[in-house]
């Protein structure tokens, strides 16, 4: 059994504090005490410390019942500026946030087949990155970090991207190339995680103990959350619910199996579903699956027949394979998150829950609430900022790298 050192232990305790900060912002110790589960001696010196690295200030009093005036604190947002980084199969998207987590600027581009070399997408995420510094006008020195996520397995400790089946890569050292462009400090992860942390901070699943994020982009995967934490799995690979298999001898996979559930709710796969139903259809954009989606999407709006059947088509293969979430974790709500999820919007929520309910087992549907990720920006980048935020908390006391030099070399 793996055990945390004691300065995991502080790390982790602090991020927690801070985390409650940014939630509930102003707050006192007493509250932020009874919402960790801490002592308040812990709470009052994790607070203490955080208001000596500048992310946390005095804001006042609060006149508490027959006792003393109760301190209270916020998050200090201008005290620094946190990158999130979202690489997906068809864009890069770039945000820059300040200490409470507020969007200060975005950046970002459409890739398309063909340019996903990694040598091209961290030139593009450089791009972004530089550009959200300038429009932002952040100087480099504020910059605690930028968090980092690309599809697929990675290895956050060396920074490398392990396996990215959609495109092919094996065991590329991602951070490596972004250094070249981007000072550090640098933190890798995938979009499973990112949504998640997004989720539990700032979205449907804030307060839950026991959630799954599902992200429905190009690839498809679930985030886990249990026992109110992220759920990593013993390799960081817990969640890769989209290379399980839903139609035996089904389509083939970029991953090499067969009848994976990402072959059938995936933006390909929807394009299939599409091309199975009606191979002629105006609502198909060979070659562009954003376009495609959002023609379904909007039919689906007005009631054209043959997007209502592709959604319907879609909903059922996602509905059973969430059940098979819902019966094996018995979660508290399911999240159905990113582009593809955002752009069907409640028509497919609407399907999706009618299937999850036609192949759950009755008491764990009734236990799980479905719905659709109710954070406005760019999830994924939101979560990946985290990522930078817990890094900076877990290096705090130690010489920082940025000092002096600009977070972006381009």
């Amino acid at each position: 059994m793996k055990r945390g050192t004691s300065r995991d232990i502080r790390t982790a305790n602090r991020y927690e504090v801070l985390r409650r900060i940014i939630a509930r912002s102003p707050t006192s110790r007493q509250e932020l005490t009874a919402a960790t589960g801490l002592s308040l001696p812990t709470v009052a010196t994790l607070v203490g410390e955080l208001i000596g690295l500048g992310m946390v200030t005095e804001v006042g009093f609060q006149d508490s019942a027959g006792g003393r005036p109760r301190g209270l604190v916020a998050v200090d947002a201008p005290g620094g500026a946190l990158i999130g980084v979202d690489i997906a199969e068809t864009y890069v998207r770039v945000e820059l946030f300040d200490l409470a987590l507020n969007v200060l600027a975005r950046a970002g581009e459409d890739m398309h087949p063909g340019q996903s070399g990694p040598e091209q997408v961290a030139a593009r995420v450089a791009a972004a990155v530089g550009s959200v510094i300038a429009q932002a006008g952040v100087e480099g020195s504020r910059v605690l970090g930028t968090g980092v996520s690309v599809p697929g397995q990675v290895d956050r400790d060396r920074g490398v991207a392990e396996y990215a089946a959609n495109w092919g890569w094996h065991d590329v050292p991602l951070l490596d190339l972004l250094a070249e462009h981007i000072a550090p400090p640098l933190y890798l992860d995938n979009p499973l995680r990112a949504c998640v942390v997004a989720e539990l901070w700032f979205g449907a699943a804030r307060g839950r103990g026991d959630a799954v994020v599902v992200n429905l982009g190009t690839g498809v995967g679930a985030g886990l959350a249990l026992g109110g934490g992220l759920h990593r799995g013993v390799s960081n690979s817990a969640g890769e619910w989209g290379h399980t298999t839903l139609v035996l001898d089904g389509r083939p996979c970029h991953c090499g199996n067969h009848g994976c559930v990402e072959t059938y709710v995936g933006a390909p796969g929807i394009m299939r579903n599409l091309r199975e139903v009606s191979p002629r259809s105006p609502l198909l954009h060979p070659g562009d699956q954003t376009a495609t989606i959002d023609a379904l999407a909007r039919g689906a709006a007005d009631g054209d027949p043959v997007a209502l059947k592709v959604v319907r088509d879609t909903a059922r293969y996602l509905g059973a394979g969430i059940a098979d979430l819902v019966n094996l974790l018995n979660p508290e709500v399911v999240v159905l998150s990113s582009w593809v999820a955002a752009a069907f919007g409640e028509p497919l929520l609407t399907e999706v829950r009618s299937a999850v309910e036609r192949h759950a087992l009755r008491r764990s549907f009734a236990a799980t609430e479905i719905v659709l990720s109710p954070i406005p920006t760019d999830p994924v980048c939101l979560g990946a900022a985290t990522f930078a935020l817990e890094g900076a908390l877990r290096s705090a006391g130690a010489p920082r790298t940025t000092t002096g030099s600009a977070p972006a070399r381009t």
